[in-house]
């Protein structure tokens, strides 16, 4: 007599619209709005200029937020862009992006920004920088462990310091706009040398500053990962994400003015630390340690986030059967995918150890948004496929002019990183290329088991 097959464990719908917004945010707001904008300022060269890209920025962010919006609701599960990509495109390319998310990508990330929580952390403690990876890695232990025992508690934590990264920013805003006596800075331009003249001047300095602004904005499309723990995904998914991407922009937006009406167009540009420069101008040495601290707690939310979110895709990837078998399963008790977690936070650490995790993104990173353009690509493709399967509750609107939009974005952020440093693009490509014979092997086991 057999004994009865045990049930199939699945993941818990804990995470209502609240904390789905969060999570949207939390994945899109790390150190860049601290610590970027003024590479924008710089491309551009005028205050009216550097809000126009941060809007266009904002405008594509929200194409991309309908898009994920859609999929999402027509495929809930756990893995997000990985199952998107499998269904329209075949395992291959799905496999490239999960490999690409392992590598590098997500853990490098991880890696990179645990670096810079512990670097603020320390400088804000009067501690010895001997201690800045020791604390990076705790931080990567310690933020597993949470995301191990139930996506509720790593939730809840993902909730307070997203609350936490938008209060400093909101007091970086208040300080630049309500407590400076004067906006004179806001009018005064650059020098004429450094400002571009004609359209044609214009159009290639506002195409070139979208580059960072769109890495600014990216992020969003991570909440899809944890579609499957989502209350009434098809519903809550969609409105999170766009909700999410709606908050981060107009923040983004406030804080870009705040920083123009303190330091200027030409004062931001020529900053390496707009947020500290604003904040020291206006409060003092307290205000610089004040935006420190914002810094760090929203460091470690993001990374928080990096940590809740990727490991879906790892678990997804093994339970089709092209990775590592003992990744699929899911804690018993806490339902979590623990062994992915787990296997994610070793990885980051090893990088943080090795010090590459900084050169490795910069090969790859233009990687990523080949991902998300062929991502929202297979929107094209689900609306071909799914006709005779009803409408979903969520559409995108203006398709397939959004979508088409999206696709153009991320294209021109490919090209524009290849023909920038086409060196780091090939070694990079080569790196995504190593994840093909890495299938076919895993392929094999797959049908020899």
């Amino acid at each position: 007599m057999t004994e009865p097959s045990q049930p199939r464990i699945t993941y818990a719908r804990r995470l209502g619209i609240f904390s789905a917004t969060m999570a949207v945010m939390g994945g899109i707001i790390g150190s860049g709005v601290f610590l970027g904008p003024q590479i924008v300022a710089a491309r551009v060269g005028s205050a009216a200029l550097t809000v126009v890209t941060w809007v266009v920025g904002g405008v594509i962010a929200l194409a991309g937020a309908f898009c994920f919006g859609e999929l999402g609701a027509r495929r809930p599960r756990a893995g997000g862009g990985y199952v998107y990509l499998r269904e329209a495109f075949g395992p291959l390319p799905a496999f490239l992006y999960g490999w690409a998310l392992l590598l590098v990508i997500a853990t490098g990330a991880t890696a990179a920004v645990a670096v810079t929580f512990a670097s603020y952390g320390v400088a804000l403690l009067g501690v010895s920088p001997h201690a800045t990876l020791p604390l990076a890695i705790g931080a990567i232990v310690l933020l597993c462990s949470v995301n191990y025992v139930g996506v509720k508690p790593a939730a809840v934590t993902q909730n307070v310091f997203t609350i936490l990264k938008l209060a400093a920013v909101a007091a970086l805003i208040a300080a630049g706009l309500f407590l400076t006596a004067s906006p004179a800075a806001l009018y005064r331009p650059l020098p004429p040398s450094a400002t571009p003249g004609g359209v044609a001047h214009v159009t290639v300095a506002v195409g070139a500053a979208l580059i960072p602004v769109l890495f600014a904005y990216g992020g969003w499309q991570q909440t899809n990962f944890i579609a499957e723990e989502i209350i009434e995904p098809e519903r809550n998914l969609p409105r999170a994400l766009v909700l999410g991407v709606i908050g981060v922009v107009t923040v983004y937006l406030l804080a870009n003015v705040a920083y123009l009406r303190v330091l200027g167009a030409g004062g931001l540009a020529a900053s390496t630390a707009p947020a500290a420069d604003l904040m020291g101008g206006v409060l003092g040495p307290a205000g610089r340690r004040l935006i420190s601290a914002g810094i760090a707690l929203s460091t470690f939310g993001f990374l928080n986030l990096v940590i809740l979110v990727t490991p879906r895709v790892f678990q997804a990837m093994a339970a089709d059967g092209v990775f590592l078998p003992w990744l699929a399963r899911l804690h018993p008790v806490y339902r979590t995918p623990a062994g992915a977690i787990a296997f994610m936070g070793a990885w980051s650490i090893v990088l943080a150890l090795s010090g590459t995790y900084a050169q490795l993104l910069d090969y790859v990173v233009f990687g990523d948004w080949i991902f998300f353009g062929l991502t929202v690509a297979s929107l094209f493709i689900y609306r071909a496929r799914d006709l005779t399967r009803g409408e979903v509750g969520f559409r995108v609107p203006g398709y397939p002019w959004t979508p088409a939009l999206f696709v153009l974005a991320a294209a021109y952020v490919v090209v524009s990183s290849i023909v920038a440093n086409p060196k780091n693009a090939l070694i990079g490509t080569g790196l995504l290329a190593l994840g093909a014979p890495v299938y076919r092997v895993a392929r094999r086991n797959q049908v020899l088991a």
